[in-house]
């Protein structure tokens, strides 16, 4: 088969194929016989319909694209099997079909151009010595005690207390009611759901509840009832009654106070397998001390990454694309399920357009980063181990034991993971890193949001 390649733009191969005058005449033959067989025509048997009647009444055009469909199909998988192209998603012809329609001669030769999406290549320059600005998580000692301060409140026992009101930290149980003011000051309270419960337990910890709430029950005694108003804020998650004053009387039923555990032996055998409070405390240090370098790390990576977006030229076919975007979208769903929200509300096709469109610069960014890394791990030679693939694949298989794995797939994705995370360890020690306290790369980012949100005529203005 005679086929022609030129490179085009967007990553694409143009095929200029001919289909030979022996093919494109069995094609057209094959494909007048399935008409036959399936046409029913008065007053002739099932398949035994003339041709000449059958092409009557069907119309030439008809059987002819019928026919070029299936001569073009097959001819482009030989091309691509004849020219040994690694292709990806579909076709787009190049001659118009209309076109084709009318040259197509059963028995004649006839040529057509289609264009097909192919891996893109690229250029990867000064990657080496990446000058980037990250954020570093710094371990701090206070988590610890925080940890297990946490711990002791988990493991406390609770106390009634007789001689005395109630304080912060208390546990108290307590029958509530509460009723919405009238905005305009006239009429009486109103209930709303959620604003009443009985024997529900409570902690008085000013965090937990709207302002005020807590405030007014400090210093209550058990058995003591109390009417007092406040109000929800404005940013209250439930919006009907956010800004809304309220009036809630409380009675306090008992009040409890915690009984706080030593921090000893005992306490890390309870709450641990180690068998002294000095190996648990050493090994939650170490937890958080690995959490920080692991952020920072992760910190690290992402700036790296960020950085080689402007280290690769490549032009991404359309198809690649698409691709990237649908496993976006399709990673998000599957989250958003897990979380047992209903997907469906969100996924119609009132929202999908939008969403893709939201969602590309995002894919091509991805895209980037991934075939730079994967042109650098070639470009320095590096590889992977087969132990390093192995283990990598266990740990896999470990995480998806409940599933049924695809090996081939497993492998492929293995090598190209651990090339990836190689690639960036090289890039890593040869960066250039400077790293600043954590949080404040994001409030320069806040800051140029705001400022990129000002209206200019404003600007003007002031």
């Amino acid at each position: 088969m005679k086929v022609t390649q030129e490179k085009l733009p967007a990553s694409q191969i143009a095929l200029e194929i001919e289909i030979p005058s022996e093919i494109s005449q069995k094609t057209y033959d094959r494909t007048l016989q399935k008409f036959t067989q399936a046409a029913n025509i008065p007053g002739f048997r099932k398949g035994k319909v003339p041709k000449q009647i059958l092409i009557k009444r069907l119309g030439s055009e008809r059987i002819k694209a019928a026919a070029l469909e299936e001569s073009i199909e097959d001819s482009l998988k030989q091309a691509i099997d004849q020219e040994n192209l690694d292709v990806l998603g579909n076709y787009s012809l190049r001659t118009p079909i209309e076109e084709l329609i009318q040259q197509f001669t059963p028995g004649h030769p006839l040529t057509f151009s289609i264009a097909v999406d192919v891996p893109p290549e690229a250029r990867v320059d000064n990657y080496e010595g990446l000058e980037i600005t990250a954020e570093e998580r710094v371990y701090d000692p206070g988590q610890v005690d925080a940890f297990f301060e946490e711990q002791r409140l988990e493991q406390a026992n609770l106390i009634p207390v007789e001689d005395r009101a109630a304080q912060l930290g208390d546990v108290l149980t307590v029958d509530y009611e509460g009723k919405l003011l009238p905005e305009d000051g006239e009429g009486e309270p109103e209930p709303f759901p959620g604003g009443s419960a009985e024997d529900t337990q409570m902690e008085l910890d000013e965090g937990r509840f709207i302002e005020g709430f807590v405030e007014n029950i400090v210093g209550m005694n058990a058995d003591e009832t109390k009417s007092f108003e406040v109000k929800f804020p404005e940013d209250y998650p439930n919006e009907e009654l956010a800004g809304q004053g309220a009036i809630f009387t409380v009675t306090v039923k008992d009040i409890k106070t915690r009984e706080l555990p030593e921090l000893d032996d005992d306490f890390a055998q309870t709450i641990s397998d180690f068998d002294t409070m000095a190996e648990l405390r050493e090994s939650i240090e170490n937890r958080f001390k690995e959490e920080a370098e692991d952020k920072t790390k992760s910190n690290i990576n992402g700036a790296l990454l960020k950085a080689l977006e402007d280290c690769i030229e490549v032009d991404f076919p359309e198809t690649l694309i698409k691709q990237e975007v649908d496993y976006m979208l399709t990673q998000t769903a599957m989250q958003l399920q897990q979380y047992g929200m209903d997907i469906r509300s969100l996924y119609n096709e009132d929202n999908l357009a939008q969403m893709r469109e939201r969602s590309r610069p995002e894919a091509i960014a991805q895209l980037k980063q991934d075939l730079a890394l994967e042109k650098i791990a070639e470009l320095q030679d590096l590889d992977s181990s087969e132990d390093e693939k192995e283990e990598r694949a266990a740990e896999i298989r470990k995480q998806l034991s409940d599933r049924e794995i695809d090996e081939e797939r497993l492998q492929g994705f293995v090598e190209k993971d651990l090339l990836s995370q190689k690639a960036l360890d090289w890039l890593r020690e040869r960066a250039k890193i400077e790293l600043v306290p954590e949080g404040s790369l994001s409030k320069e980012d806040d800051a140029a949001e705001e400022t990129d949100d000002t209206d200019p005529d404003e600007s003007q203005d002031s």
